[in-house]
C-alpha cells in the first residue's frame, strides 16, 4: 500500500516544531504539499521535506493529491480551511481552538461527516504520559470520590514562540478570536475533561488584558468550573508566567491528591490519606521552550486512526465540547454571570 500523501497549510511555529518534523518521522506519510501566505516560508519547509510550496490553501489542498490535511493557520482560518478541505474529500487535523464560534465547530464536523472522512483537533494533552495515569487512577476508584481541581497553563507569551515574535497573529483579535485562553486554556479544558471522564455544565469567569501591550485579545483568565458530577475546580490560562512554564494540575479526591506536572522531577505524585506516597517517573511534558518529550504523539495518532479506520480520540465532537468550555467562560466574563452548558 502507497504512502498517505499530507498537505501542512501554515508554515508558522506549530508546523515546524510539530506537524512537519512528526509526519516526516512517520513512516507511513509523505509530506507532498506545504503552503504559507509567506511565499519564503513555504518554499524553506518545501525544500527541507521534499514537498511542493503553495501560497494558496485551496491549491495546496486540490492540486497536491493529498489525503490527509493539516491545518496550522491562525485560528480564524481553521474552520474555512478544514471545510474546504473536508468538501475535496480530505481527512483533516486541524490545531486548537477548533473554531472561533459553535457554528464554525458545528459546520466542520457536518462537513466531515459528509464526506465520511476523519476530522481530528490537535489537543496534545491526552497523550501526555502523567494525564493518562492519573485518567487510569481516578477510574481505578484510587482516588475515591473527586471533588476539586485546580489546572493551569501558562508561559511569558507567544512573541516567544511564533515565528512572527511580538508581531505575531496571536496577539490580534480579527485573526486570533482569542488570547491565552484559546492558546493555552483550551488544552486544560479538554485534558481535564479528559482525565476525570466528566462534562462540565457550569462556567465562571474572569478574563484581563493587562499584561501585552499592542494586544487585543486576553491573556490572564481564571475560570471557575462545574461538573454534571459535582466537581468544582479552577482552570486558569496566562501569558503572564515571565519566569518560567506552568502547565500543572491537582486533584484532590477523598482518599488522596494527585499532582501532575507540578514537580521538577516526577511527572506525577500521588499522596494518600492513609500516609502513602507514590512518585511517577514518566518522562517531562512537552513544552514550549523545546523540553520535554520530543513528539507529542497527535500526528501518529491520527496517521493510525486513517489507516485503521478508527475514531481518533479526539474527534470534532470532542473538540467542540471542550471549545464550548472557553466560549463559555468569554462569555460569562462579559455578562458578569456564570454560563450554563
Amino acid at each position: 500500500m502507497s504512502n498517505l500523501k499530507v498537505a501542512v497549510i501554515g508554515c508558522g511555529s506549530i508546523a515546524i516544531h510539530r506537524h512537519l518534523p512528526e509526519y516526516d518521522a512517520n513512516p507511513n506519510v509523505d509530506i507532498t504539499a506545504v503552503c504559507d501566505i509567506v511565499a519564503d516560508r513555504a518554499k524553506e519547509a518545501a525544500e527541507k521535506y521534499g514537498a511542493s510550496a503553495y501560497t494558496s490553501y485551496e491549491e495546496a489542498i486540490t492540486e497536491s493529491g493529498a489525503d490527509l490535511v493539516s491545518v496550522c493557520t491562525p485560528n480564524y482560518l481553521h474552520a474555512p480551511v478544514s471545510i474546504f478541505a473536508a468538501e475535496n474529500g480530505k481527512h483533516v487535523l486541524c490545531e486548537k481552538p477548533m473554531a472561533t464560534s459553535e457554528e464554525e465547530a458545528e459546520t466542520m464536523i457536518a462537513a466531515s461527516e459528509k464526506a465520511n472522512k476523519k476530522l481530528m483537533i490537535a489537543h496534545n494533552q491526552r497523550f501526555v504520559a502523567s494525564h493518562q495515569k492519573a485518567k487510569e487512577l481516578i477510574q481505578n476508584g484510587d482516588l475515591g470520590k473527586v471533588y476539586s481541581f485546580r489546572t493551569t497553563f501558562g508561559h511569558g507569551g507567544p512573541e516567544g514562540w511564533s515565528i512572527d515574535g511580538a508581531d505575531s497573529w496571536f496577539f490580534r483579535r480579527e485573526e486570533a478570536f482569542i488570547g491565552a485562553l484559546g492558546d493555552l486554556g483550551v488544552h486544560k479544558a479538554d485534558m481535564i475533561r479528559y482525565i476525570l471522564g466528566t462534562e462540565f455544565i457550569e462556567v465562571a469567569s474572569m478574563i484581563e488584558s493587562s499584561a501585552k501591550e499592542n494586544s487585543d485579545v486576553d491573556d490572564q483568565a481564571v475560570s471557575v468550573l462545574r461538573s454534571q458530577n459535582g466537581i468544582i475546580g479552577t482552570l486558569t490560562a496566562s501569558w503572564a508566567y515571565n519566569a518560567g512554564e506552568d502547565n500543572s494540575t491537582v486533584i484532590y479526591g477523598e482518599k488522596g491528591i494527585l499532582r501532575l506536572e507540578d514537580d521538577p522531577n516526577y511527572s506525577l505524585i500521588a499522596s494518600y490519606t492513609d500516609g502513602s506516597k507514590v512518585n511517577y517517573e514518566l518522562g517531562q511534558i512537552q513544552s514550549n521552550d523545546g523540553g520535554g518529550q520530543t513528539s507529542t504523539g497527535v500526528i501518529d495518532h491520527f496517521v493510525d486512526s486513517v489507516l485503521n479506520n478508527s475514531k481518533p480520540l479526539i474527534d470534532g465532537e470532542e473538540g467542540y465540547r471542550s471549545l464550548k468550555i472557553i466560549l463559555a467562560a468569554l462569555e460569562a466574563n462579559e455578562t458578569k454571570k456564570n454560563i450554563s452548558l
